[in-house]
């Protein structure tokens, strides 16, 4: 390390380094900038199993790497973010020390410098690097119900930066390539304005949803199952088209008024706080269907509605095709004759459960696929809520316009596409299970700008306030008026 300094800036001083007594001081930095540092443990263990070589000042100084480096991070407002998240200024002032031949005096002073150059460069472009390739927060720490398969950055990807032997093809490889986050950012750039938005909350809506476009979240495989929950649609995507396309109803959001925003929302919005019933985000597989599904109403749904409807008419139970089971798994066969006005909350110990029919608000057919919420895509015998704009009206599952459709399109002209269809016409219908195979990945993401089908850039509303919890973790990473 001494000769090569020594070699490129002829600063005598670089002679006297010792290995052993910068080991000490590098350690002892690395040490005192813990809080500083965005992965702490992993740059201690990268230079310990490394014996403390300074690779960036080494390989990366003399060669024009680290002001490359710079110039990069000074752009970072293309990206939506502050070029000073990364700290050009810092390292560009200790790159310059090492111009000349006395600019570094003692050699305690060289071990400092070194030192300090080393770990602000290796900080930063670790920072750049995953905050580009994987966005500035992991979804999970500000949603609480975030369930989508979302890789983070691990001790390989983040060791690329100690292993680049050209630096602009590893500043070029790692900078977003995604055809819809290219067309958000060039929005962004231009300064575009959505039409009945402002200039600052268009901007806004497209920085967050660029920071979505950066998370590794997206589905893959050629053919799935999306649901966009501020647009109340389903797609099945197939090689990248759409084969089906369907108004949906989601979960009841706690904005679905709109009256937060981007510009204006208050202290509460700042954090993820659901209503009870908003649909959660998640991936998973769909397996099967149930044809003429029994409901088992949620006791949360059974004590908030159903027994306030049935003290108002004693007959609401039997109308509604719904059963009642006591303590000991049996029916109850007079429900009407219980005085349902006393019955509380606290004190409620029946389970209720909606048979096939008619009125079974899952309608003829359900869609299953594992997760820890419960939900499900589902047919619904309330068509009227498909004619809504804001269509965030239901429970939490996810309710289809057009169910025969979605089966049609997963089991395509099969026999068991053949008995779904029958089975959905019976007079006296009866619960059926029918494996779908191959699975379907399905997708229940949340989007309020995309780019659609044919090159358009689509706005809707913020119906959950994510929008909102997310921009205001960003804001520090944010350019000044962002």
């Amino acid at each position: 390390m001494g000769q090569i300094l020594f070699k490129r800036t002829h600063n005598p001083v670089f002679k006297e380094i010792d290995p052993d007594e910068f080991n000490t001081v590098f350690k002892d930095l690395i040490r005192s900038k813990r809080e500083e540092l965005t992965n702490p443990d992993f740059l201690q263990a990268y230079y310990q199993d490394n014996s403390y070589e300074p690779v960036f000042v080494t390989d990366h100084l003399f060669n024009g790497d680290i002001t490359m480096m710079v110039n990069r991070y000074r752009r970072a407002a293309e990206h939506g973010l502050d070029p000073k998240i990364f700290q050009p200024d810092e390292i560009e002032a200790l790159a310059a020390k090492f111009s000349g031949n006395t600019s570094i005096k003692t050699k305690e002073e060289a071990y400092r410098v070194i030192a300090k150059l080393e770990l602000l460069t290796a900080n930063s472009l670790l920072n750049y690097s995953n905050d580009l390739q994987f966005g500035l927060v992991p979804p999970r720490k500000i949603y609480s119900r975030y369930f989508i398969k979302t890789l983070r950055p691990d001790s390989i990807s983040m060791g690329r930066i100690f292993n680049i032997d050209d630096m602009r093809i590893y500043l070029d490889s790692i900078q977003p390539k995604d055809p819809e986050y290219l067309t958000l950012q060039k929005a962004y750039l231009e300064g575009y304005e959505a039409p009945k938005l402002s200039k600052e909350e268009t901007q806004r809506i497209l920085l967050v949803n660029m920071e979505r476009a950066r998370w590794k979240n997206k589905p893959e495989g050629t053919r799935y199952v999306y649901v966009n929950i501020p647009d109340f649609n389903l797609d099945v995507i197939d090689s990248g088209k759409s084969v089906l396309n369907m108004r949906v109803c989601v979960g009841e959001g706690r904005n679905k008024k709109y009256l937060n925003n981007l510009v204006n929302y208050n202290d509460t919005c700042k954090v993820d706080n659901p209503f009870p019933h908003e649909t959660p985000l998640l991936n998973s597989v769909i397996h099967s269907v149930q044809v003429n599904p029994i409901w088992n109403i949620p006791r949360s749904i059974a004590t908030k509605e159903i027994i306030v409807e049935a003290a108002k008419d004693p007959y609401y139970l039997a109308n509604k095709n719904i059963l009642v089971y006591d303590q000991r798994g049996r029916v109850v066969k007079d429900p009407e004759t219980i005085n349902w006005s006393k019955i509380t909350k606290e004190n409620c110990t029946y389970e209720f459960k909606q048979q096939p029919g008619e009125t079974n608000s899952l309608g003829k057919i359900k869609f299953l696929f594992e997760n820890r919420s419960s939900v499900y895509l589902h047919d619904t015998p309330a068509k009227d809520a498909f004619h809504y704009r804001m269509r965030a009206v239901s429970h939490g599952c996810v309710r289809l316009e057009k169910p025969l459709d979605l089966a049609h399109t997963l089991f395509s002209d099969t026999v068991k596409y053949n008995r779904i269809a029958k089975d959905m016409e019976e007079d006296e219908p009866t619960p059926e299970d029918i494996s779908l195979r191959p699975r379907i990945p399905v997708y229940i993401t949340y989007k309020t700008c995309w780019v659609d089908q044919n090159g358009q850039l689509q706005f809707r509303g913020d119906v959950y306030g994510l929008d909102i919890v997310l921009y205001d973790y960003m804001k520090k990473y944010l350019p000044t008026g962002n």
